[in-house]
């Protein structure tokens, strides 16, 4: 069993602290949801977490399986087991699917081992087989012209293909409408298992219809301050966030 450990995690962007003493711990097989309004820093944790360089860790520890990552690069951290999906996922002009991951496969590969082409393709069009994915679709360039929803599904055929130990999913159903939504959470449930650990960020409580969590957790003002099972995520949208509000308030007064 792989476990991701968030100690008391500070992080900032310039000046500004976004990030202020946030706690979770995620293990092998878990799915754990984090909610909150905006501004309170769900992307910025994905990213702090991922290794993006825009921003500094003035405190607190990340440790995959009892090893500190704060020192590694964006790309050591991923070939170590984390899998960043992006909210807003780049075009990649002139570059194939197909060969993008392969680069990808590549790279997580050990310094002088080639990958086998042969190998390689048979198991890409496994998962794609797997994911109900139209073959045609690796001959595409990089999110080139895609819809929000071939985006996504591209990310999830990336996450398939290099088998995370912890997937970062950073507002999945951002711009999806409800088909595409439904097409991509089967491929994440398609995915989901015992070695596969998962943190899904979203606003709303229609992604966990679909893709439903163990956890569910509220980021306010760069902290966890609740958490529950998926009954605190239909609260959530019944009643919005001003209960919480109200609550920590209390809690301060």
């Amino acid at each position: 069993m792989s476990t991701l450990v968030i100690k008391d995690l500070h992080a900032s962007i310039g000046e500004k602290e976004i990030v202020k003493g946030l706690s979770l711990t995620i293990k092998s097989g878990e799915v754990h949801a984090i909610m909150g309004p905006n501004g309170t820093g769900k992307s910025t944790l994905a990213k702090v977490v991922s290794g993006h360089p825009d921003y500094t860790v003035t405190g607190g520890d990340v440790l995959l399986d009892g090893v500190s990552i704060l020192t590694q690069e964006a790309d050591e951290r991923a070939r170590a087991g984390l899998f960043l999906a992006f909210q807003y996922p780049s075009e990649i002009p002139g570059v194939s699917i197909a060969n993008f991951l392969r680069a990808a496969v590549q790279a997580r590969m050990a310094e002088g081992e080639e990958i086998d082409a042969t190998a390689y393709y048979k198991r890409l069009y496994a998962k794609m087989d797997m994911l109900k994915i139209d073959r045609k679709f690796t001959s595409r360039s990089v999110n080139e012209g895609f819809s929000g929803g071939e985006k996504k599904r591209c990310e999830i055929l990336q996450m398939a293909m290099l088998e995370p130990k912890f997937a970062l999913m950073d507002e999945t159903d951002s711009g999806l409408d409800i088909d595409a939504l439904r097409i991509v959470s089967e491929g994440v449930n398609t995915l989901r298992g015992p070695n596969l650990g998962v943190l899904m960020i979203t606003h709303y409580q229609r992604l966990l219809n679909y893709i439903v969590p163990d956890f569910v957790h509220v980021m306010w003002d760069g902290r966890i301050v609740k958490s529950g099972d998926k009954s605190l995520a239909l609260e959530l949208e019944a009643k919005g966030y001003d209960w919480v509000k109200k609550e920590l308030a209390a809690a301060t007064a």
